[in-house]
């Protein structure tokens, strides 16, 4: 079984006119969401392998926050990744994960939308119906869809094959 965690940057600030969207960083929203989103994740294990986050100054900010709790809890052998790819993917992280040259689980994404959004709705088939509704109806920033696929590789992580297990938001 193969577990994927689609987690959207924490809220980002609007603060400062004229800056690039990929300098904007996070707001004080942001950083408390963050903050407490990883601490949601380490009181129930959802702990990842390997981490993908996008170059974005606000998901490395968000990263970076959770990290300060995570770090710790994480396993020995955890990997972390910046990834251009994840920014600017359009709507569809998929070939992101089915290009994945190993199995390392649990992965997260930490990235934006809709993408985030739009590869979570396109993976998950079945779940709780009342998380999978939730889900549909907002996928807030510091939103974190958990997604369980019975495959041996991330290329068996086909739309419509993945169970939702969690679907936790900041508020």
């Amino acid at each position: 079984m193969l577990r994927l965690m689609l987690f959207r940057h924490a809220k980002s600030s609007w603060a400062k006119a004229g800056l690039a969207d990929i300098d904007r960083p996070l707001a004080p929203r942001g950083r408390r969401q963050a903050a407490r989103m990883a601490q949601a994740m380490a009181e129930t294990g959802l702990l990842p392998a390997r981490i993908v986050c996008s170059t974005a100054l606000r998901a490395r900010q968000t990263l970076a926050r959770m990290l300060e709790t995570l770090l710790p809890e994480l396993p020995e052998a955890a990997e972390i990744v910046i990834s251009g790819d994840l920014y600017g993917a359009g709507g569809d992280y998929q070939p992101v994960i089915a290009g994945r040259p190993d199995a390392a689980s649990p992965l997260m994404l930490v990235g934006h939308n809709p993408a985030i959004e739009m590869t979570a709705l396109a993976l998950c088939g079945t779940g709780e119906t009342a998380k999978r509704e939730a889900m549909r109806a907002k996928f807030p920033t510091s939103a974190l869809a958990v997604i369980d696929f019975d495959a041996e590789s991330w290329a068996g992580a086909r739309p419509g094959t993945g169970r939702l297990a969690e679907f936790l938001t900041p508020e």
